[in-house]
C-alpha cells in the first residue's frame, strides 16, 4: 500500500471488514498541507530553541566555580586539593553516568530523558547553594549527573534531526554554550560581593536557566523518541541495497578509531577544565586582581564563540578534518606557553586559548555523528567517549591542584597542561581522518 500527501480517511463499512476511503476536496487538501506545514515548522523552532538553551546549561553552573573558587575556600577552609575535587565531581559523574545514558535515552526516548535532566540540573543547583555543607558535595554530584546525560543525549538528537548539519549545529550550540559560560564566569565575582558568603547567590541562580530550558522544551515532552537498535539495523540494510541481510551497527569499544575519538574528547576537556578551574589562581598568584581575573575568565569563554562558530562553518568542507584539529591544539598550546612565560599578558593569551577551546570542544563533539553511521551508534560512541573522556578529565583538575601544593607555585602545572597538549595534537590527528565506524552484516 503506498500513499501520497493527500490527506486519507478510512472508515470500515458498517455489517463488513471492507474500508471505504475518502478523500478530501482538493482545495481543502492544499489548506490542509499548509497548516500541517506550519505546525511542523513551529515544532521545528521550537525544537532548536530548546535545544539551544539546553546546551546553555552545560557549562555555566561549572564556570560560574572557578572565580569564586578562591571565597569557597577561605569559607569552608578548603585547601587547594579539596577544592580541585570539587571541581572534579562533576567530571567524575559525567564518567560514572554517561555509560548508562543510552539505556536511559532508550527506556525514556530521548526527549524525556533532556527533560528530566533538565529538573534534576535545577534541583541540584539549589541544593549545592544551601548554607549546609553536604549540600555543596550532594548537589555537585547531581549537577554532574544531570549534565552527563544531557551531554550524551544531545548529540544524539542532532544526528536523528539534523543528520546533514551535524557540524553547523554543534557548531551553534556549542556557541551558545560558550557564551553562557563566559557569562556565568563574568558575573560570578560581582555577585557574589553582593552579600556575605555571596558565592552561594552566584551560583544559585544558574537554577533559574534550567527552569527557563525546561519550559521552552516541554512542548518534546509528548514525544518518546527511542533509539532502537532494530530500526538503526533496518534502516541501514534498506540504504545499503541488501534487503535480505540484517546490519549490526558495531560496537564503538572494538573500535580504534572509537578510541582515537574518546582520547581527543578527554584530553581536549583535561585543557578546559584545568584552565577554568585553576586560572584565576594562577593570575591572582602573579599579582592580577580577582575582579580582573574574572574578566579573563569571560574572556577566555567568550571568544571561545569565535573559536565555535568557525569551526562550524568549515568542518562540513572538507572530509577530513585534522586541519582543525592542528589548528585549535596549537593556539591552545601558545595559550599556555604564554601564560606561563609571560603572566602579566594573560588577557592576550586566553583569547588564542578560546578560539581553540571553542573549536576544539565543536571538533570532538561532531565527531561523535561524523564517524558514525546512524543516530544509536552516536549516542553509544558518545556515551563511551564521555565516560572514559571525562575520567581522564576528572584527573585534570586534581593533578594540577596537587602539583602546585607539592611544589609551591605554578611553573610545573602548566608545563604538564603542555605535555597533555601534546598528546591532544596525536589524538586529535587520528581521529579527525576522513573515517567512519562500520557495519557488520549478519546472513
Amino acid at each position: 500500500m503506498t500513499t501520497d500527501s493527500v490527506p486519507v480517511i478510512a472508515a470500515k463499512t458498517p455489517g463488513t471488514n471492507t474500508p471505504t476511503t475518502y478523500r478530501a476536496p482538493s482545495t481543502k487538501r492544499t489548506l490542509g498541507t499548509k497548516s500541517t506545514r506550519g505546525t511542523k515548522s513551529t515544532r521545528g523552532w521550537l525544537l532548536f530553541l530548546g535545544l539551544l538553551l539546553i546546551a546553555a546549561n552545560l557549562r555555566a553552573s561549572i564556570t560560574a566555580v572557578g572565580p569564586v573558587l578562591g571565597g569557597i575556600r577561605d569559607s569552608l577552609q578548603l585547601s587547594a586539593l579539596t577544592a580541585s575535587v570539587l571541581i572534579s565531581i562533576p567530571l567524575v559523574a559525567f564518567a560514572i553516568v554517561s555509560p548508562a545514558t543510552p539505556w536511559i535515552a532508550r527506556r525514556l526516548g530521548i526527549e524525556r530523558a533532556l527533560g528530566v535532566s533538565l529538573a534534576v540540573l535545577a534541583m541540584a543547583i539549589v541544593v549545592r547553594s544551601l548554607p549546609w555543607l553536604p549540600g555543596l558535595w550532594i548537589g555537585t554530584a547531581l549537577l554532574g549527573a544531570a549534565i552527563a546525560v544531557i551531554n550524551v543525549a544531545l548529540p544524539s538528537l542532532v544526528k536523528r534531526d539534523y543528520p546533514a548539519r551535524i557540524g553547523q549545529v554543534t557548531g551553534l550550540y556549542s556557541a551558545v554554550q560558550s557564551a553562557t559560560a563566559a557569562v556565568a564566569a563574568g558575573i560570578a565575582v560581582p555577585l557574589a560581593g553582593v552579600a556575605q558568603e555571596g558565592w552561594r547567590l552566584s551560583l544559585g541562580v544558574w537554577a533559574g536557566l534550567a527552569l527557563i530550558a525546561l519550559a521552552v522544551f516541554a512542548p518534546q515532552l509528548r514525544r518518546r523518541t527511542r533509539a532502537s537498535l532494530a530500526a538503526a539495523h533496518q534502516t541501514t540494510a534498506s540504504t545499503q541495497g541488501a534487503p535480505d541481510a540484517a546490519v549490526r551497527h558495531r560496537s564503538p569499544w572494538g573500535s580504534a578509531l572509537a578510541w582515537q575519538v574518546t582520547l581527543f574528547m578527554g584530553l581536549q576537556s583535561t585543557v578546559f577544565y584545568s584552565l577554568i578551574t585553576w586560572l584565576p589562581s594562577i593570575e591572582q598568584a602573579a599579582g592580577i586582581p580577582a575582579a580582573t581575573a574574572g574578566f579573563h575568565q569571560f574572556l577566555f569563554n567568550g571568544v571561545a564563540i569565535a573559536g565555535s562558530l568557525t569551526c562550524a562553518a568549515v568542518i562540513h568542507r572538507w572530509r577530513d578534518q585534522r586541519p582543525i584539529a592542528i589548528a585549535a591544539t596549537a593556539l591552545l598550546t601558545v595559550a599556555v606557553t604564554g601564560v606561563l612565560v609571560a603572566p602579566a599578558l594573560t588577557g592576550v593569551w586566553v583569547c588564542f586559548g578560546g578560539v581553540g577551546g571553542g573549536a576544539a570542544i565543536v571538533l570532538a563533539l561532531s565527531l561523535f555523528g561524523l564517524r558514525t553511521g546512524h543516530h544509536d551508534q552516536a549516542a553509544r560512541l558518545s556515551g563511551m567517549a564521555q565516560c572514559l573522556g571525562y575520567v581522564l578529565a576528572a584527573t585534570g583538575p586534581i593533578g594540577i591542584g596537587l602539583l602546585h601544593d607539592l611544589t609551591g607555585g605554578w611553573g610545573i602545572p602548566l608545563g604538564a597542561i603542555l605535555v597533555v597538549l601534546a598528546a591532544q595534537f596525536v589524538a586529535g590527528t587520528l581521529a579527525s581522518r576522513a573515517r567512519v565506524i562500520g557495519t557488520t552484516s549478519v546472513h
